[in-house]
Formats: C-alpha cells, sequence, structure tokens
C-alpha cells in the first residue's frame, strides 16, 4: 500500500471502522451487560488492530496530539503550559520547592524502566540507583538535589537506548540550561522514543501475524458472530444484490440458454461481482458489508484512484481523437499531458462543482500542450473547429453518464475483474488504447484490489458459503457448485 498510517497512541486506532453496534435505543435499558459489551468492543479493537497490522506494511503508531487549531488543541496548550509555568514557579521560589519535580522524575524513572529489555540488567541496576526516589526525597529535605546531574543521567541513557532516527532530538538536550525547559524537552523525547519501542515490537510481531492471520481474524469474527448474529446482515444483503445481477446478466452469456433452463451463477462469479461493487460504492444505497469494513478506507481510496484513471484515460482519448493522434508520437509528450491531467483532476472527485472547474483548467491546458507540440513537430494550426469540439468534450466528462467516460469506465472495469479472476497475464485482454498508456498504473490498483480481496476471501470464506448456498440451493438441493472461497 501506498502511504504512511500512523495511529494515535492511545491504546485505539481512531479512523479503522467499528464493527459493533452497541447503541440501544434512547429511554431504554441496555441488551447486554457493561462488561459483555466493553468484551465485544475490545474483540473488535483487536480484530482491527490486528488487521491493519497485517494488511499495511506502513502501519505505525504516534502519540496521540489534537490539531493545534482544534478547541480540544488549544485547551490541552492551555493546560500544559500551566503545569509548566506552575513548575517554574515553585523552582524559582526562594527556597525551591521540588514536589513536583520529584512527581515527575518517578515519571521519568517509570518511562525509562519501560524501555528497557529483560537483557539491560545493568542499566536497571543503574537506573534504581541514580534515581532512587527515597534518597532524591532526603536530597530534597537537606537542599541538595542537583536536577542538572540527574537529567545529564536521563540524557545519557535515552542516548544508549534511542533509535539512530532520535539522536539529534537527545543532543538537543544537553543544550538545554533551564530546568523547567529540560524537564519539559526530555518528556517530548522519552514520549517519542515511547511510541518508537512500540512500533518496533509492532513489526517484529508482523511476521508472526501473517503467519496466523486468517485464523485469528476468522476467530475474532466468530466470537463478534456469537455476541452479535446480526453483524452479517449487510454482508448477505451485498451477496444477494450480486447474485441478482450476475444471474440476470448470465443468461446474455450463454450459448443456447433453453426456456425451461435455469442458469445459475457459480459462488466465485457473485463474489467477484460484489467485490467489484466496492469499487463504486453508493453511500447513499444499502450499508456497506461487515466482512469488508476493516479494509474501507482502502477501497474508497483505490475508488478514486479508479475514478482518476477513468477520467484521465478519457481525456487522453478525446485529446488523440481531435488531433488524430499526431501529437502522442512526439517523445515526453504523452507523460507530460498525463502529469497535467493528473495534476489538475488531483481531489476533484468529491464534489460535481470541483470537478466541473476542474475540467474547464483542464481543458485549456490540454488544448495549449497541443498546440505547442503542433508547433514544434510543424504540423501547422490546431483547427479552431477541432479546439471548440474539445473543449466541449473535456467540459462534458462531469457527467456520470457521458458516453466516452462510460465506455472507458466499463472497459477498465473489465480489466479488473479479468486480474481479480486470477491466470497468467497473457490471458488477460489486451489493453485498447488509451487505457495503454495507464497500464502500470491500471495494473497497480488491480494488483491492490487484488490482494484486498484474496485475503478478505480467505478470512471470511467459511461465512460467505452458507449465504451462497442458501442463494445457490434454494430449495435445499445437495452442495454441487464450488465453494465460495
Amino acid at each position: 500500500m501506498s502511504g504512511q498510517r500512523e495511529e494515535p497512541f492511545d491504546g485505539s486506532p481512531a479512523d479503522l471502522p467499528s464493527l459493533e453496534k452497541l447503541d440501544s435505543p434512547t429511554g431504554s435499558p441496555p441488551t447486554a451487560s457493561l462488561s459483555s459489551l466493553m468484551e465485544l468492543e475490545n474483540c473488535v479493537s483487536n480484530l482491527s488492530l490486528a488487521h491493519e497490522i497485517v494488511v499495511n506494511g506502513d502501519f505505525c503508531i504516534k502519540p496521540k496530539s489534537p490539531p493545534t487549531d482544534s478547541l480540544e488543541g488549544r485547551v490541552t496548550d492551555i493546560i500544559h503550559q500551566a503545569f509548566w509555568d506552575s513548575l517554574q514557579e515553585q523552582l524559582s521560589s526562594d527556597p525551591p520547592n521540588y514536589s513536583q519535580a520529584v512527581i515527575l522524575l518517578q515519571e521519568v524513572k517509570t518511562m525509562l524502566g519501560s524501555l528497557l529489555l529483560p537483557g539491560h540488567v545493568r542499566l536497571r541496576t543503574q537506573l534504581d540507583e541514580v534515581l532512587d526516589m527515597e534518597l532524591i526525597q532526603q536530597q530534597v529535605q537537606h537542599g541538595a538535589l542537583d536536577l542538572h546531574r540527574l537529567a545529564g543521567f536521563v540524557i545519557n541513557m535515552m542516548a544508549s537506548l534511542c533509535a539512530p532516527v532520535r539522536d539529534p532530538e537527545v543532543r538537543a538536550l544537553r543544550d538545554l540550561k533551564e530546568p523547567v525547559e529540560l524537564l519539559r524537552g526530555i518528556f517530548r523525547v522519552l514520549g517519542l522514543m515511547k511510541s518508537d519501542m512500540v512500533n518496533f515490537t509492532i513489526q517484529s510481531l508482523r511476521p508472526h501475524l501473517l503467519q496466523q492471520a486468517v485464523q485469528y481474524e476468522r476467530a475474532k469474527f466468530q466470537q463478534i458472530l456469537d455476541k452479535q448474529p446480526a453483524s452479517l446482515d449487510n454482508t448477505a444483503a451485498w451477496l444477494v444484490a450480486a447474485a441478482s445481477e450476475e444471474a440476470a446478466a448470465l443468461p446474455a452469456h450463454c450459448d443456447s440458454p433453453g426456456p425451461d433452463s435455469r442458469a445459475l451463477p457459480s459462488a466465485t462469479a457473485i463474489l467477484n461481482r460484489a467485490y467489484m461493487h466496492l469499487l463504486h460504492w453508493d453511500p447513499h444505497g444499502q450499508k456497506y458489508p461487515e466482512s469488508m469494513l476493516m479494509d474501507r478506507s482502502r477501497l474508497d481510496a483505490l475508488s478514486q484512484q479508479l475514478q482518476m484513471l477513468v477520467l484521465e484515460a478519457s481525456v487522453l482519448l478525446l485529446t488523440a481523437t481531435q488531433c488524430r493522434g499526431v501529437t502522442f508520437s512526439l517523445q515526453g509528450f504523452v507523460g507530460k499531458l498525463k502529469q497535467t491531467i493528473t495534476a489538475l483532476l488531483e481531489g476533484s472527485h468529491t464534489r460535481e462543482a470541483d470537478l466541473k472547474r476542474a475540467l474547464l483548467e483542464l481543458r485549456e491546458a490540454v488544448l495549449q500542450q497541443v498546440k505547442e507540440a503542433l508547433s514544434t513537430q510543424g504540423g501547422g494550426e490546431f483547427p479552431k473547429e477541432s479546439q471548440d469540439l474539445l473543449r466541449g468534450q473535456i467540459s462534458d466528462l462531469w457527467k456520470n453518464n457521458n458516453p466516452v467516460r462510460s465506455l472507458i469506465g466499463e472497459r477498465v472495469r473489465g480489466f479488473l475483474l479479468a486480474m481479480l479472476q486470477g491466470g497468467s497475464a497473457k490471458r488477460r485482454p489486451e489493453l485498447p488504447f488509451p487505457l495503454g498508456l495507464v497500464s502500470s498504473e491500471l495494473t497497480e490498483l488491480g494488483t491492490a484490489f487484488g490482494r484486498i480481496v484474496h485475503f478478505n476471501r480467505t478470512v471470511f470464506g467459511p461465512f460467505y458459503a452458507p449465504i451462497l448456498r442458501k442463494l445457490l440451493l434454494p430449495s435445499g438441493e445437495s452442495e454441487t457448485g464450488e465453494d465460495s472461497r
């Protein structure tokens, strides 16, 4: 997967979808005990976290930090500043008041201890000896506490434990002389080191999770299903809709369907159609299948990439048609044109108004590049009639039912479905113009989509099988079709 996924370090991934339906109607008593609801929530959280670690190689956790411009961020800053101002006031009094400083030293000791491994026997002994809280209390009582000496020891230990990426930040701590800023900096860097340790542990566990991921996720989802039998209702509706469409489309592909024959689609065909639906999901239609919720953000991202590729290929086709492909033979023209299309269409898929505006800018940029290419090639002027026609054709691409966009979309989905069905790359349909110009992007998208589908089918195949059997064998006939996995 592209991009790095970061989670707030508070024990619960913030943007992972939730499978549970824990809300009870207002005014009515809960249908389950608090402990059972907490157990279900923990099960869902563990399932989501394990799934994210397995499928996202860039998964990592970072310390939670609210947006600085948010109310939570402003309140947090005010509270933190008040705390450090209070510490400054205590240390500046005569004689100095070390009560808060001692508490902070205890927390520093605890954080450092959490970073030590079982083999760090000598370091743990040093930590206990230098940050001996009873001895520190005695030093406070006799006015002999040396915060700089203790901070120096802490920084040296941090330097021996931190990842190389933290070396500059640890070195910068040595330049801080004011006690409050020094303690504040130590806490900040220790927080980063703690997240580094968590991420190191995650990456270390990842190979083991990969080996057991299928059985683990299947077992966890079964626990959710045992507690909430309705946790597959949306999934069943998703498969039913795909089965209906596949059955309706099947006669057109049969050589000689008799008037009394009843052709049944295969389980694999139903699943493939259902998976393809996820790439053009209508959020205002049926509810998202529960079995796919953990991958919804990834599938939504692929859906957006798909929309952009369809638009890009549509613009390429229209441009080539109006300039009769002359400029497309020029070295570098197609690459530059693709970069322009991608840059101007980026982020325009979410709102119709944004797409219209982006297409208006794009049509002028395309015309300019075509004119420049024709001039370089000595091909003469770009006819005004062709220019006006190209302007209108590109502008009309905002419509979902635009003929060119629909044609390209159908061909792209056919290619992705062929990739989903597997088999040798040689057996896949040859990409017609202009899809060949975006073949690398299409293949990358299809590979990412296929990876999600394969893992999901492997995990949830046993849950899909009984639903598909009811669809394919409604009268209770003995199972003869292929399995859903």
